[in-house]
């Protein structure tokens, strides 16, 4: 296991369409437990291949109210509900700013364990939010593509800000 470093906010390879992951193997495996590892130390409570420079298709979650973490491998999602709720969103890759976040309340989502078994789980509230979240991310669609014009800006310019205070105190 290894923290990987993580990929910051505006590197292109988080706008690429992250490439269906064909072989589970050790390697696989491998890269699943760097993902988490370096999640946790990031932290984050979601996390792709691509936040590691990695373009394949595997998510981990480490949402509080589970038991243990979980890893999604090519998700996609099946079905999203026409209910609707709000999540405060933000990403490992731009630390230290979050948004409101709207998004669809319940979702089905088919993906494949690690050792190539497909699943459909169902899920709502936060964990359907993070689904969502990650599955952009690996389609190439950074979270903050869901925001106006206006709040992006604001976000944006919270992040230059706090990068700016950063640099100074180094």
């Amino acid at each position: 296991m290894t923290i990987c470093p993580i990929v910051r906010f505006p590197d292109q390879r988080l706008r690429q369409v992250a490439a269906p992951v064909t072989v589970f193997d050790a390697g696989l495996a491998a890269l699943a437990q760097d993902i988490l590892e370096s999640m946790r130390a990031a932290p984050g409570i979601g996390m792709t291949g691509p936040h590691i420079g990695v373009g394949q298709r595997v998510v981990v979650l480490e949402l509080p109210d589970a038991a243990r973490p979980q890893i999604y491998v090519n998700p996609e999602i099946l079905w999203m509900s026409d209910d609707m709720i709000r999540q405060e969103e933000g990403s490992v890759s731009m630390p230290g700013v979050t948004e409101d976040i709207e998004r669809a309340a319940k979702v089905r989502v088919q993906y494949q364990d690690l050792d190539g078994v497909t699943h459909v789980e169902e899920a709502e509230g936060l964990r359907a939010a993070c689904h969502q979240h990650e599955i952009d991310q690996l389609n190439g669609l950074f979270w903050l593509q869901r925001l106006s014009g206006l709040r992006r800006r604001r976000v944006m310019d919270r992040y230059e800000k706090l990068q700016r205070r950063q640099k100074e105190l180094r």
